[in-house]
């Protein structure tokens, strides 16, 4: 089995370039991530009454995001200036939630002092880890890669073993909370090890750039950017700035449903479903349409990753608008869908622009900074989700009303990028 894995990995000359090692730990992590999700969930939200889950989740909210803000300027140029540091950053945060899942599966039954600190830890671990790994990805690329592509097969890596670890989590959540977390604990001791196995060349920073995500003109000459890589060279250009508005609008609608509907369905079954049951199902929904998305983005490669985009943005409106009319389990599950497919297929088409419109000294910089926002964005939503009152019409009208305003403005500066220009040359 372990040798069909390492072909699947190592084909595409992924083995050969690094890329391959990247999947296997990425895989590797995720698994551990669904584990203590499970553990969490099932323990922590769901043995505990809906108000006070409420006040423990925006805690959680702002102990570990309040901090990433603060660091996270200052984490790339850190990781920089260390040797091996992008492989160590992901062995320590791997190390980080290997050593503060056994804190937790030692306190989980008694609800202990330690437990919440180490459950928040770990989740910022997890935070710093997908920053970290945003920045290897661009220095792995096989020959005739894209961005693109190696993210779709991360992405579809990741929900393999997403789909491995969930019974086996599950399976060991039916014994007892602290037997799914010492093992998710053995499995981040594994990611530990494959972090610090990666290639060398993801810590080289040989040539890099600051990138400053704004989108004045980096300059014609493609050679002169090279040679002068000054601050206004450095901006990675308005179809990225378009796509990373767009994204982080998905990403900040994705974390306001989750948190929305988890608690929604604490005070109100949706459909005759109620709780873990309820979750669960929504839960399968995006992940389903997380699938999509990365299959979709895999055929569809680099063609009009603008339009894409866009066409991504108004979907997740339209569905929403149709969702708060007819609200009810069809529509919630459909919306789940949308909204589990719409991130990731706008994900790969930023890849597929970061690749197109940046220069490379700055590529990788851009690459770290960009998943920076997404994961803020995606907090930022989350806090609206879980300041809402549970009630599913007016929820899902709020969120549909804030994705039709982001639609209409992305397509007005989709407009302007493409057609003002050609409309201004023919009138001159």
């Amino acid at each position: 089995m372990y040798g069909r894995i390492q072909r699947v990995t190592h084909a595409e000359g992924a083995g050969e370039s690094g890329l391959a090692q990247v999947l296997e730990m990425g895989a590797v992590i995720g698994a551990g991530d669904i584990l203590v999700t499970l553990a969490l969930a099932n323990s922590l939200f769901f043995s505990v009454q809906p108000t006070e889950a409420r006040s423990k989740v925006a805690l959680y909210l702002l102990i570990t995001m309040v901090p990433f803000t603060l660091l996270a300027p200052l984490i790339g140029p850190l990781l920089d200036r260390l040797r091996g540091g992008r492989r160590f950053a992901m062995a320590v945060t791997a190390l980080i939630r290997a050593l503060l899942c056994l804190v937790m599966a030692k306190t989980i039954s008694g609800g202990g002092l330690a437990l919440y600190p180490a459950a928040f830890g770990c989740l910022a671990a997890s935070k710093a880890y997908g920053v970290s790994r945003a920045a290897v990805i661009p220095r792995v690329l096989p020959p005739g890669t894209t961005l693109v592509r190696a993210n779709s097969r991360i992405s579809l890596t990741a929900l393999a073993s997403t789909i491995i670890a969930t019974p086996i989590g599950l399976g060991l959540g039916a014994i007892g909370p602290a037997w799914s977390l010492g093992f998710a604990a053995l499995v981040f001791f594994v990611g530990t090890w494959l972090a610090i196995r990666l290639p060398k060349i993801v810590d080289s920073n040989e040539g890099e750039l600051k990138a400053q995500l704004r989108k004045r003109d980096r300059g014609a000459d493609a050679e002169l950017a090279e040679s002068m890589p000054d601050r206004r060279l450095r901006s990675v250009g308005p179809s990225v700035v378009l796509a990373l508005r767009a994204n982080a609008t998905l990403r900040a609608f994705s974390g306001f449903l989750s948190l929305f509907i988890a608690f929604l369905v604490r005070r109100q079954p949706l459909g005759g479903l109620k709780d873990l049951t309820a979750v669960g199902v929504f839960a399968a929904a995006v992940f389903v349409g997380s699938a999509i998305g990365s299959v979709l983005g895999k055929l569809l490669r680099t063609r009009a990753p603008e339009t894409i985009i866009t066409a991504s943005l108004a979907l997740a409106s339209v569905t929403s608008i149709i969702a708060a009319f007819f609200y009810g389990l069809p529509m919630v599950l459909i919306l789940g869908a949308v909204t589990g497919m719409a991130p990731s297929l706008a994900k790969l088409s930023l890849d597929a622009l970061l690749q197109r419109d940046t220069l490379e000294r700055v590529r990788t910089s851009a690459f770290a900074r960009s998943e920076t926002l997404l994961q803020l964005a995606w907090v930022l939503g989350g806090a609206l989700g879980l300041a809402l009152p549970s009630n599913g019409v007016l929820g899902l009208s709020l969120g549909a009303v804030g994705l039709s305003i982001m639609a209409l403005l992305t397509t007005k500066a989709l407009y302007d990028l493409r057609w003002q220009p050609a409309a201004s040359q023919v009138a001159s």
